[in-house]
């Protein structure tokens, strides 16, 4: 996945959860549902543009968390994910669901993006608008 903002911003931002983390437990509290129980960061340049290009398939309730982003390609991808948009207050701006391979997709307002299996919002029942919990988690799964 391709981000078009600076690692500068990267660091400079303390809205979200503290980044020692590197996973992540993503709940939906307006919902009460779960969107991913191991969401890796993808804080860096170098993560950031690797994205999910080296994976064949993500998992039921894994997910990748890309900060800062507002935008992401599926070039070279082997599966379709769902995008969710999230402001700097981890509400949700914008979905985009089963997004296949190939494909460009950006929501200019957002602050960063949850990239989660095809399937994985419609499950959860998630809405634009609605408020995210991310959790560090201490182990890795991803």
């Amino acid at each position: 996945m391709v981000n078009t903002q600076s690692d500068d911003f990267a660091r400079a931002s303390t809205a979200q959860p503290a980044m020692k983390a590197k996973y992540f437990r993503v709940l939906n509290r307006t919902r009460g549902t779960i969107l991913a129980e191991h969401a890796q960061l993808a804080g860096t340049s170098s993560e950031r543009i690797r994205g999910l290009l080296d994976r064949e398939s993500l998992s039921q309730g894994e997910g990748l968390w890309i900060v800062p982003c507002e935008s992401v390609h599926t070039f070279g991808m082997r599966f379709a994910i769902d995008l969710v948009y999230l402001d700097r207050k981890s509400r949700i701006r914008k979905i985009r669901h089963g997004v296949k391979p190939w494909r460009i997709s950006a929501c200019l307002i957002a602050h960063s993006i949850l990239e989660l299996p095809a399937g994985a919002v419609t499950k959860s029942d998630s809405c634009v608008g609605d408020q995210l919990e991310l959790s560090q988690l201490a182990d890795a799964r991803l």
